[in-house]
């Protein structure tokens, strides 16, 4: 039993945000933000835009491709994604801003829009890490269900709307979009997705956290608000933190034995396709490993840190961009807000 991505797509808004566009707005400048982060750029969803418009936008692209439609004309895609829409039996999104507070979930907004019928929807939230974890999540109930083929996994994030802008080291660090796959199971051998590894460390829970709003810290009626709910981060924690878990997590996967495979060699890796939150945690876990920086696919630069959706969005990229490749072995690897982090091994 395999479980293959046949379709990836993404969706980003349209509107592109330079550094110096947000060093016209709080203390900041393009230098700074580029030396400490190697963010040049992001985009920003409309003040009408949700999490769930962009998760639809990048699961319609990703069943498209999945029906075999990789051109840019909407009504032929969304026709092509009709096509397999009545195939999903799960959807799985991951976010941390959802369309609401608790119900509905994201996904179940998205299984309607998409026309998905039959498919059971849920939300998960494992901060960045999201994706790894969603791949994990559906190909375990694929498996356990002989009469289930297909899931829809997506990370999707609209996390301009819950930036404090008066904390200028964090609000320039994250960007909207959503990235998508359609997962496959097959009874073909040594391809798909082959291992997963997932851990947690809740005693960083305060590391990276949106404070206000649960049920820890509920509103009150008469309470003035001088702040919403909004991302917080200690960022040095956070920082060294990834490292180890970038580190960790790469490690744990090659040394791990994969059937059919064997142990991993960085000569065996195709591409690490990393969550990335700042280009220097990549850089400073590749350091550590001492893996050559071509195996990294980066695009922090254009699109910032998209938390659940960058790792499925440069897998869109580099698909259609053709660096994938049939039989090329790929890592992914995450971490974010919980604390959480693993990765995934996969056949592409």
């Amino acid at each position: 039993m395999a479980f293959e991505i046949i379709g990836t797509g993404r969706a980003v808004p349209p509107k592109k945000v330079s550094n110096n566009d947000l060093a016209a707005q709080i203390d900041t400048s393009d230098e700074w933000i580029r030396s400490h982060t190697g963010i040049g750029s992001r985009h920003y969803a409309e003040d009408t835009v949700a999490c769930s418009d962009l998760g639809i936008e990048a699961a319609l692209n990703a069943m498209a491709m999945a029906a075999g439609y990789t051109g840019e004309n909407p009504a032929e895609r969304d026709k092509a994604a009709a096509e397999i829409a009545p195939t999903i039996d799960i959807i799985i999104l991951a976010t941390a801003t959802a369309d609401y507070y608790g119900t509905p979930s994201t996904a179940c907004i998205v299984q309607d829009k998409i026309g998905a019928k039959s498919a059971a929807a849920m939300d998960i939230t494992a901060g960045c890490t999201g994706f790894v974890y969603g791949l994990e999540t559906a190909a375990g109930l694929l498996a356990v269900n002989p009469e289930r083929k297909r899931a829809l996994v997506i990370g999707a994030e609209v996390l301009s709307k819950l930036m404090n802008w008066d904390d200028r080291g964090t609000c320039v660090l994250f960007g909207d979009g959503a990235g998508a796959v359609v997962l496959e199971k097959t009874n073909a051998e040594n391809k798909g997705i082959l291992k997963t590894l997932l851990y947690a460390d809740g005693s960083g829970n305060e590391s990276l956290l949106m404070r206000r709003g649960g049920t820890r810290n509920p509103f009150k009626k008469g309470e003035v608000i001088d702040t919403g709910i909004c991302v917080e981060m200690n960022g040095q924690e956070v920082y060294n933190f990834a490292v180890g878990a970038i580190s960790t997590t790469i490690t744990a996967l090659m040394e791990s034995p994969v059937e059919g495979l064997g142990n991993i060699t960085v000569e065996n890796i195709s591409w690490i396709v990393p969550h990335q939150a700042n280009a220097r945690i990549v850089q400073a876990a590749r350091r550590r490993l001492r893996i050559p920086e071509e195996k990294f696919y980066m695009n922090i630069e254009e699109y910032a840190n998209t938390s659940s959706a960058t790792i499925p969005i440069a897998l869109d990229e580099m698909n259609r961009s053709g660096k994938l490749k049939k039989g090329d072995l790929v890592l992914t690897v995450g971490f974010g807000g919980g604390l959480t982090y693993g990765g995934n091994i996969i056949i592409w």
